[in-house]
């Protein structure tokens, strides 16, 4: 097949789980097809063409500026976005550029197929209806969970707002495409239920077990480990609540548990947790985040808002790091609760589910198998790019 690839960013560095989810796919569909990837060129992807050449046949690189949160350019992107009916998440990927060279492409080039990668690159396929969609998160739903938990009252009506404009364009955009491929059953469901789109299919989260397979030596130094770009909003919404209402329940009994936060970007709010605590290393972007789960002795996901699914969990069960998670956290993806997960979603359940960990080494040890043999068996990122192939086919 030679298909086209549409994104809103290159996938290098990568450091988010929709890139690692695309990278692994393209990687492997990569090797049996023709891949053209044209996507939006921004400052911080050092080396990202470069290294295009390990998922595509040819690259199509279109600069663009994404200003950065909080800083003069987003502030009036926030502005602009009053006057618009599309989600600041989506003006912020628009391009006119991009459209251009994708309909130059389209033109010139005879694909089998065209894809979408990711709702905010909608607007810059000029055809829709050509282009299946790969819908990493239902992202309505998100913005709705940050309605749920936002504080103070003008930022809860300020996500009001984008919920109701992301709510009415993913519907448009979901409406007007070929196909749709989500990443969970569940996602599937909720696409098929909010916008009476009938045609869906899902294509399940992968992980590369030889890579994230421990040392034979491995010795955790650190109780507890967070994974997770810390410039997204769930991730920031999670750690606060886990440092605010989690940790002091599980420091009455283990006054010295220690927490690792492992993510790009943090915020000052973030980083002032490890501020006179010694217990709570925040460390930034690192080159390799393996070290940091092998070192852990259970991995923690405590979201409150979110969608998708979470690489981080398969990540944490291919090192063989037991997991706590909320259901959100957990949500979309095949795992059992006391089995091969800890779920819980009160803070006094989730501190109690870490403690029975930490302080068991056999019980970790049984539950970390028990999710080994789950991925290992079912979630190779192989399967997964073969189940999108056959979509594609």
């Amino acid at each position: 097949m030679k298909i086209l690839w549409v994104n809103s960013d290159f996938l290098h560095p990568t450091t988010r789980g929709g890139q690692i989810r695309t990278l692994e796919t393209l990687k492997r569909l990569h090797q049996r097809h023709e891949i053209h990837y044209a996507g939006l060129l921004l400052p911080s992807a050092r080396g990202a063409v470069e290294h295009s050449v390990e998922y595509c046949t040819k690259a199509y690189p279109i600069t663009h500026q994404v200003p950065a949160d909080f800083t003069p350019g987003f502030f009036r992107q926030i502005c602009q976005s009053q006057f618009s009916k599309l989600p600041m998440a989506v003006l912020r990927y628009r391009s006119d550029a991009l459209r251009r060279q994708v309909d130059r492409l389209t033109r010139s080039e005879n694909f089998d197929a065209v894809v979408c990668d990711f709702v905010f690159t909608a607007p810059n396929i000029s055809d829709p209806g050509a282009a299946i969609l790969f819908q990493h998160n239902v992202e309505s739903v998100i913005w709705k969970r940050h309605v749920e938990h936002a504080r103070p009252f003008p930022l809860k009506m300020y996500f009001q707002g984008q919920y109701e404009r992301m709510l009415h364009y993913e519907k448009r955009v979901c409406k007007a495409v070929k196909h749709i491929v989500t990443v969970s059953e569940g996602d599937a469901r909720a696409v098929r239920s909010l916008y009476g789109v009938p045609d869906v299919a899902a294509v399940p989260t992968g992980v590369d077990l030889d890579y994230f397979a421990p040392p034979e030596a491995r010795q955790p130094t650190t109780d507890l480990v967070f994974l997770g770009s810390m410039d997204w909003r769930p991730n920031i919404d999670g750690v606060r609540w886990f440092a605010a209402d989690i940790l002091p329940l599980i420091r009455r009994r283990r006054p010295e548990c220690s927490l690792s936060i492992v993510g790009r970007f943090p915020s000052a709010e973030i980083l002032r947790l490890a501020e006179g605590n010694a217990r709570i290393h925040v460390t930034g972007t690192v080159p390799d985040v393996r070290p940091y789960l092998w070192e852990s002795a259970v991995s923690i996901v405590p979201l409150r808002v979110g969608g998708g699914t979470r690489l981080k969990i398969y990540e944490a069960m291919a090192a063989r790091v037991p997991v706590v998670s909320t259901g959100v956290g957990a949500e979309g993806l095949d795992v059992s609760d006391s089995e091969n997960i800890a779920l819980a979603d009160s803070p006094g359940a989730f501190a109690e589910r870490c403690l029975a960990l930490l302080g068991d080494a056999e019980v970790r040890r049984k539950q970390a198998q028990a999710a080994w043999e789950m991925v290992s068996a079912c979630y190779s990122w192989e399967v997964v790019a073969r189940k999108f192939e056959e979509l594609l086919l």
